[in-house]
């Protein structure tokens, strides 16, 4: 169970990763998305392009770098999660793209550097 702190740290990833795609010029479609599968931090556009981000939020390295927590059960997780939202919201035949952000937060919980991995990983939609 995710303690208080890891929540509102993993909410101000969010909402940082959200203002940084912004600033790049990313339009955002959606935020936590919830479907039965799971969920989705953020969906973007980038031009034609949906992209799905998953965003992870760290302290420090003690549990290794953000990117590295999704693994292959969470890459196939969001790949279900994405052709839900795409067939929900009639995008169905847009090219799609999975990124993941990695926010390393201050030992205060602000914001120190974001990282940004375009196209992280690779999966089949259904």
């Amino acid at each position: 169970m995710e303690s208080p702190h890891s929540h509102a740290l993993g909410a101000a990833g969010e909402a940082a990763a959200a203002a940084w795609l912004a600033q790049q010029g990313y339009q955002l479609l959606a935020r936590n998305v919830r479907t039965r599968y799971g969920e989705i931090d953020l969906v973007v556009r980038c031009g034609a392009v949906v992209v799905f981000v998953e965003v992870k939020s760290r302290t420090g390295a003690r549990f290794g770098h953000p990117g590295e927590a999704v693994a292959v059960a969470k890459q196939r997780r969001l790949a279900r999660l994405a052709s839900a939202y795409l067939l929900t919201h009639g995008l169905e035949g847009c090219a799609t793209r999975f990124d993941v952000i990695a926010v390393h937060a201050t030992p205060n919980g602000g914001v120190g550097q974001i990282e940004h991995i375009p196209d992280a990983f690779q999966v089949m939609l259904e």
